[in-house]
């Protein structure tokens, strides 16, 4: 037994009755002959706390993908596993569930690239904050203003726990066009976490609370040469 791949492709949501008739049915690739798909997988990556700062949990969300799946086929079966991994252990959510559950085509990248593993262990995340930048493997990560100022509030604040309320007052003014509430502040670190890629979970969500920066061994704070004015 083994696992085939369907092609990827960007999805939107569109309704199901349309999507039927509209969107071809994917190609399922790499099937050796004599064989034949008797299912799939779907690798969802979300941590506890991640789906608690989206207004969910983990159950939640698996009992309403098998509901959707016994909806769309009735005579589907489901199974649902969680992966776990170490605390602090780091890595995008998605990666760590596929190696955990053995994806071949994930094991076979991680045992290929060990180089590259331990480069990214040596270059990892500068977060520059005389400059006035974020590098993330000797890259440049395109963060907005907004989102560095975000970024730099916690770092200077290492290990804290930020209120949601403590941000918004700290990062926006009344005279601001756009000032976040205490629920739209989670979109905010969200697209900020989602430009430092593999590295997002130096910005740790802290359930009911608000958000923590953890420096781990592959992040370096470059800090100015006078103290900030941000930092008390």
């Amino acid at each position: 037994m083994s696992i085939a791949h369907l092609d990827s492709r960007p999805s939107t949501v569109t309704p199901l009755r349309s999507r039927v008739a509209a969107e071809p049915t994917p190609r399922i690739r790499a099937v050796p002959d004599g064989t034949e798909a008797r299912g799939f997988v779907l690798y969802v990556g979300i941590d506890e706390d991640k789906a608690a700062a989206d207004g969910t949990d983990l159950g939640r969300i698996v009992e309403q993908l098998k509901a959707l799946a016994a909806q769309i086929a009735p005579s589907s079966e489901t199974y649902a596993a969680v992966a776990l991994a170490p605390r602090g252990a780091g890595g995008r959510d998605v990666e760590v569930v596929r190696l955990a559950l053995q994806d071949p085509a994930a094991l076979a990248k991680h045992r290929q690239a060990p180089d590259e593993e331990q480069d990214r262990a040596r270059d990892g995340v500068v977060v520059d904050l005389s400059r006035k930048r974020v590098l993330l493997d000797n890259q440049a990560a395109n963060l907005t203003y907004k989102e560095f100022e975000l970024l730099q509030y916690l770092v200077l604040r290492e290990g804290r726990t930020i209120e949601r309320a403590e941000l918004i007052s700290s990062l926006w003014s009344a005279g601001d066009e756009e000032v976040p509430n205490e629920r739209t502040i989670d979109v905010h670190v969200r697209r900020l976490r989602s430009k430092l890629g593999d590295y997002e979970d130096i910005v740790r969500t802290v359930r009911g609370v608000g958000y923590r920066f953890d420096r781990h061994a592959d992040v370096s704070v470059r800090h100015t040469s006078t103290p900030s004015p941000d930092l008390f």
